[in-house]
């Protein structure tokens, strides 16, 4: 049998705090991973927390994040189509998966967290031995995700993602619904970052995998492919 891995992705086009603002899926975060894997042979399938669409991330679309990776999704009906039907999180038998990889995009920060769903199919492959994977703001789905004994998976493990200087930085720190970084380490997690911001940065801890920014997508989707 081939190795199948979930792709996460959200279902969020604005932010809370302003709706007029757009945000959604980071689109070079799900591309770079998805060739990766595929390079691989691994049966991808993208889920999100209600399913159905995933709306992009327009920053994503402009220099330099448009890269020829995204660029190909985004001229290719096919894989576009992918993003309009989703599958829930709800609909998943984990059993059927080696691995779990959340995307991000700021828009993660409302739905991820709040997802039973997510958080039951990431333990559930985690402690069958299986490998999580996050990038960017991905690791807001690792939040509130628990293992069997009731300890927050995060709870003594090495992780990075995005960090609040990059949210400042990219001026979104007035717009976000909580600071990921710190929250992170509230779970009890050993959080770290890179000495200079948006630079590819990824960290293993086990069969933890994550990158901070979306500069670490192509590292942070190897490195899950090694382990895989």
């Amino acid at each position: 049998m081939s190795t199948r891995i979930l792709i996460v992705v959200t279902n969020v086009d604005h932010y809370d705090a302003d709706p007029s603002h757009p945000t959604g899926l980071w689109l070079s975060e799900l591309t770079h991973a998805y060739d990766i894997f595929a390079g691989r042979g691994f049966e991808q399938t993208i889920v999100s927390p209600a399913g159905g669409k995933s709306p992009l991330e327009p920053r994503s679309l402009k220099f330099p994040n448009y890269d020829k990776s995204a660029k190909a999704w985004h001229e290719d009906p096919a894989r576009m189509a992918l993003l309009d039907d989703t599958a829930s999180a709800e609909q998943i038998d984990s059993a059927g998966y080696d691995a779990i990889y959340f995307t991000g995009g700021h828009a993660v920060m409302f739905d991820f967290p709040g997802s039973a769903g997510l958080q039951r199919i990431t333990g559930e492959i985690f402690e069958r031995g299986g490998v999580v994977g996050a990038v960017c703001h991905g690791y807001c789905g690792l939040l509130d995700t628990t293992l069997a004994n009731g300890d927050y998976l995060v709870a003594g493990r090495d992780l990075t993602g995005f960090s609040w200087r990059e949210e400042v930085l990219a001026r979104v720190d007035k717009l976000v619904p909580y600071n990921v970084e710190e929250r992170i380490q509230e779970r009890g997690a050993r959080y770290s970052k890179a000495l200079l911001p948006f630079v590819s940065n990824t960290v293993v801890d086990g069969r933890l995998v994550t990158g901070q920014n979306p500069g670490s997508a192509k590292e942070t989707a190897t490195k899950v492919a090694a382990l895989l």
